[in-house]
């Protein structure tokens, strides 16, 4: 009666780690699935952006320095020239930022959703981000944003220009004249 009790125990306990296994599988699959339904152009928007803030630190960097060791006879060709390899920067830093999205998104966000959500919860999402609204809302979403930028933008450009004046009239104190004193710049348009 002990054996069969053990024997029972072992297989109980043998089944219970099978299903816990196949469970894991499949919430470790469905995790990998709804971290592929969450890219696309969010999340091209997300590796345009750091890659254009790696490039604005170079032009912060080299913009000075352009001005300052170049000749102003030069500097327009100078200045095309370093536009040319921003560009090529930018476009090889975009590639290279989006080259590891599956990996980290594997490494990082597959485990996590594996283990903050049940499977009946992943099942959930993931017909969240196959339902024809969500991929129509997805595909709109860019142009939509650009339309809010756009407006806000307009919207709040005189009093960033009245703002922008404010400082300059501080700054002037502060810092004195100079030869050439800079001009307030408004939001850049799109």
């Amino acid at each position: 009666m002990k054996k069969l009790i053990t024997t029972l125990a072992f297989a109980s306990l043998a089944l219970t780690t099978g299903l816990h296994a196949q469970t894991t599988d499949a919430k470790t699959e469905l995790a990998a699935k709804v971290v592929k339904l969450q890219q696309g152009p969010e999340l091209d928007r997300l590796i345009a952006q750091l890659a254009g803030s790696t490039t604005q630190e170079l032009i912060a960097s080299w913009g000075p320095r352009l001005e300052t060791n170049v000749a102003k006879a030069n500097q327009q060709k100078a200045s095309e020239a370093l536009n040319a390899e921003l560009k090529k920067y930018s476009d090889d830093t975009n590639q290279l930022i989006a080259k590891q999205v599956s990996k980290v998104s594997t490494d990082v966000l597959v485990p996590a959703y594996a283990e903050r959500f049940t499977l009946e919860e992943l099942q959930q999402i993931a017909a969240f981000f196959e339902s024809p609204a969500i991929k129509k809302y997805q595909a709109n979403s860019p142009e939509l944003g650009n339309m809010f930028v756009q407006k806000l933008i307009d919207a709040s450009r005189a009093d960033v220009l009245a703002r922008a004046k404010q400082f300059d009239a501080a700054a002037l104190k502060i810092v004195g004249a100079t030869s050439a004193s800079p001009k307030a710049t408004p939001p850049a348009k799109k």
